[in-house]
C-alpha cells in the first residue's frame, strides 16, 4: 500500500517532485513538492522511520522517508520556528491564483492559435477545392480538345479518300473511253484490210483467167473497183491520245480542314439549370449550367437581372439594367440581391473563336423576409396556441416553417421543434400547460428558409385573447393592447357611424378572438359597479344586429341598473332564470370548458359561483363584451384558473 492510500484510503493522483542545487551535505537541495489537490484537509503529520535517514520533502503538508523501506509511521506535524523558506498560507493561495491565471492566459493563447488554425485550414480546403474544379476544367477542356482533334482527322482521312476514290473512277471510264475508240478504229483498219484483200485476189483471179471473153467482161468492174479503192485515203492516225488528262488534285477543301485543327470552333449555347432547393440566401443565388457540346471555353459570362411583375420575362429590350459576371466555372454565386425576388439568368460561354449564343433564361428566386407575428391577433390557452403572421414578402412563398423552444425559469431556451410546411399564414400549435415559449417563424421558398422573425413569446399558464376591432360597435373605442374596451359619454349621430356586415349595430358589443382549442379555458372581466354589461361567449355567426344573450348563438351575464337593485341576469335565447346576487361583482372569472359543454360565471372577490350554463357547444366560440352605458370594461386573460373553479 502507498502514502497516499495509508492517508486517505485512495489512490494518489499526482506527486511532484522538484529537485534545486544547494543541500549543505550532498550539493543539492529538496524543493517543495505539491501534492495533489484534490486531498482532503487533515492535520499535518510527519512520517518517520525506523532509521534516522530521513529528508524534508514538504514543509506545509506532509514528510516521508526516500531513502528506506522500512515500515512507515505518523506522527502529528508541528513546524518548527528555524525551518526557512516554509510560505505561508496567504502566500501559497497567491501563488496559486497567480498559477491559475497564468494557465487560463495561457489556455485563451492556446484556444486563440487553434481558432486561427482552423481558419487557415478551411481556407486552404477551400483554395483546395478551388484548384480541384480547375483541375476538372482544364482535364475536360483537354479532353474535348483531344476528340475535337481525333474527329479532325478522321473527316480529313475520309475526305481524301472520297477523293481517291472519285479520281480513281475518273480514271477508269476515261480508259473505257480510250480503249474503245481505239478498238473501234482497229475494227475499221480490220475492215479496210479484208476489202484490200479481197481486191487482190479478184485481181489475181482475173489475170489468171485464159478466156479472153471473161477477162474482157470482168475487167472493166474490177478496174472500177480498184479506183475508188484507191480514191479511199485510209486515216491511219490514232482516234485517241495515249495519254491520260493528269489534272491538279482540288485539295483546298483538305487544306482548310487542315487550317481548321488549329482553330478551337466556337461554342454552343449552354443550358441552365433549374433551381435546386436550399441554394440560395436573402442576398444571394448559387446558379449552375451545363454544356453539353466537346467544345473548349476560356471562360462563361453569366447575365442576370430581377423580374418585374409588369415585365414579361421573355422581354429583353424592357425592365432593370442588365448585370453581368464572368467566371471559369459552370456555376457561379451572385451577390448584393434583394430578398424573395425573382431573378431570370442567362449565359454564353467564349473562346479564342467565339461568343456562343445565349442559353434559354431561367428564373431564381432568392430566400423571402422573415415574416412578422401579428401579436394582436395571436391567442392561446393551456394547451395550445393560435399564432398569425404576416408573410412580409411581395412575392408567394411556398411555406412557412412554426420554430418553439421552451423557456426556463433562468430565461434559457430549450430543444427547439419545427412544424413544417405551413400552407397559410396561421398556425395552430399544441403545447404543454404551465409552459412559457418563444415562437419564430420562418418563410419558405425553393431557394430555402428565411431567417427567423422576432421571438414571440407565448406562455400557456391561461388563455389569452385579444378584442377584435373589426366587430366592435362604432361607439366603442378599443386600447392599443387590444384588452379594454371604452364606451362614451358622448352619443354619436347615427350618419357618424359607420357599419359593415361584421360589426355590431345594435348592442354597443365587441367579440375576442377565437377560442379554437377543446378543454377548459378561464379569464376575468373588471368593471366599474355602475356600469351595465353583458359578458359571455358567442359563435362567430351570432347576428350583429340583435343584443348578446337574445339568441341561441350567444350565452351571457347581463348587468341592468334598477331604482331599487342591481339585476343580474344569464341570457341564452332571451330567456334567464330568476337568479338574485347580494354582493355585486366588480370582477368577474369566466369558465368555458368545451368537453363538458359548460360556462360558469364566478364573483373573483369572493370566490363566490354566480351560474353555470349546461349545453353542447356544436362550434367554436369568441368572448363576448357589450356596454348597455358609458363605462369601461378590462379583460385580465392569460391568469391560470383558481381551484375553486374547478370544484364547478
Amino acid at each position: 500500500m502507498d502514502l497516499y492510500d495509508v492517508f486517505t484510503g485512495s489512490r494518489l493522483d499526482v506527486i511532484t517532485e522538484e529537485v534545486l542545487s544547494g543541500d549543505e551535505e550532498h550539493g543539492e537541495e529538496v524543493k517543495e513538492e505539491e501534492v495533489n489537490r484534490d486531498l482532503p484537509t487533515k492535520e499535518a503529520f510527519v512520517v518517520v522511520s525506523e532509521r534516522t535517514e530521513t529528508r524534508e520533502l514538504s514543509s506545509t503538508s506532509q514528510r516521508f522517508s526516500t531513502d528506506t523501506n522500512d515500515s512507515l509511521r505518523f506522527e502529528a506535524y508541528v513546524p518548527s520556528s528555524d525551518e526557512e523558506g516554509t510560505p505561508s498560507p496567504d502566500s501559497s493561495v497567491d501563488e496559486h491564483d497567480d498559477v491559475f491565471e497564468e494557465h487560463k492566459e495561457s489556455e485563451n493563447k492556446v484556444n486563440n492559435i487553434r481558432t486561427k488554425l482552423e481558419e487557415k485550414v478551411v481556407e486552404m480546403e477551400n483554395f483546395a477545392g478551388h484548384l480541384e474544379e480547375i483541375f476538372l476544367t482544364v482535364e475536360e477542356n483537354f479532353g474535348r480538345q483531344e476528340q475535337h482533334l481525333e474527329q479532325h482527322c478522321n473527316d480529313v482521312l475520309q475526305t481524301l479518300s472520297h477523293r481517291h476514290d472519285d479520281r480513281a473512277a475518273a480514271l477508269a471510264e476515261e480508259k473505257k473511253r480510250k480503249l474503245e475508240a481505239l478498238y473501234t478504229q482497229l475494227l475499221g483498219c480490220g475492215r479496210t484490210l479484208d476489202a484490200s484483200k479481197d481486191l487482190i485476189e479478184t485481181a489475181q483471179e482475173l489475170y489468171r483467167t485464159e478466156d479472153k471473153r471473161l477477162f474482157l467482161q470482168a475487167v472493166m468492174p474490177t478496174m472500177k473497183r480498184i479506183e475508188e479503192f484507191a480514191k479511199e485515203k485510209p486515216d491511219l492516225t490514232l482516234v485517241t491520245s495515249l495519254e491520260f488528262d493528269m489534272p491538279l488534285a482540288d485539295l483546298s477543301d483538305v487544306k482548310t480542314m487542315m487550317d481548321s485543327i488549329n482553330i478551337v470552333p466556337a461554342p454552343s449555347a449552354p443550358v441552365i439549370n433549374p433551381q435546386v432547393s436550399n441554394s440560395a440566401t436573402q442576398t444571394s443565388l448559387r446558379v449552375c449550367w451545363s454544356l453539353f457540346s466537346d467544345d473548349s471555353v476560356e471562360y462563361y459570362e453569366l447575365y442576370y437581372r430581377p423580374v418585374l411583375e409588369d415585365t414579361p420575362a421573355a422581354d429583353s429590350t424592357k425592365g432593370p439594367d442588365v448585370s453581368n459576371v464572368k467566371v471559369k466555372e459552370t456555376h457561379c454565386s451572385v451577390g448584393e440581391l434583394l430578398p424573395n425576388v425573382q431573378y431570370e439568368f442567362w449565359v454564353t460561354a467564349t473562346n479564342t473563336t467565339g461568343i456562343s449564343p445565349a442559353s434559354e433564361k431561367a428564373v431564381y428566386v432568392t430566400v423571402p423576409s422573415p415574416p412578422v407575428i401579428r401579436q394582436r391577433e395571436c391567442s392561446s390557452c393551456p394547451e395550445a396556441a393560435l399564432i398569425r403572421w404576416e408573410s412580409g414578402n411581395t412575392n408567394p412563398v411556398d411555406s412557412y416553417t412554426v420554430e418553439l423552444s421552451e423557456t426556463g425559469t433562468d430565461g434559457q431556451s430549450g430543444v427547439t421543434e419545427s412544424i413544417v410546411a405551413v400552407p397559410t399564414c396561421e398556425s395552430l400549435i399544441q403545447l404543454q400547460s404551465g409552459r412559457q415559449y418563444l415562437i419564430y417563424v420562418r418563410a419558405v421558398n425553393i431557394g430555402g428558409p428565411s431567417d427567423r422573425s422576432e421571438a414571440f413569446t407565448v406562455s400557456t399558464t391561461g388563455t389569452i385573447f385579444h378584442l377584435l376591432q373589426d366587430t366592435a360597435h362604432p361607439c366603442l373605442s378599443i386600447s392599443e393592447d387590444g384588452f379594454s374596451m371604452f364606451y362614451g359619454d358622448e352619443e354619436l349621430p347615427l350618419s357618424a357611424m359607420t357599419f359593415d356586415d361584421n360589426t355590431f349595430a345594435r348592442c354597443v358589443a365587441v367579440l375576442g378572438d377565437l377560442i379554437p382549442v377543446r378543454g377548459r379555458h378561464y379569464w376575468e372581466v373588471e368593471l366599474d359597479e355602475d356600469t351595465e354589461y353583458r359578458i359571455g361567449v358567442a359563435y362567430e355567426d351570432t347576428q350583429r344586429n340583435s343584443y348578446l344573450g337574445g339568441t341561441n348563438t350567444s350565452w351571457c351575464m347581463r348587468h341592468v341598473l334598477t331604482p331599487s337593485r342591481h339585476k343580474y341576469e344569464f341570457l341564452h335565447s332571451g330567456w334567464s332564470p330568476d337568479i338574485r346576487i347580494t354582493v355585486n361583482p366588480v370582477r368577474i372569472g369566466l369558465s368555458l370548458n368545451y368537453e363538458r359543454g359548460i360556462l360558469s360565471f364566478f364573483n373573483v372577490e369572493l370566490e363566490q359561483h354566480l351560474h353555470t350554463f349546461y349545453c353542447s357547444f356544436l362550434h367554436y366560440v369568441h368572448p363576448c363584451f357589450a356596454l348597455d352605458n358609458p363605462g369601461a370594461l378590462t379583460v385580465h386573460n392569460g391568469v391560470a384558473a383558481p381551484e375553486y373553479v374547478h370544484l364547478v
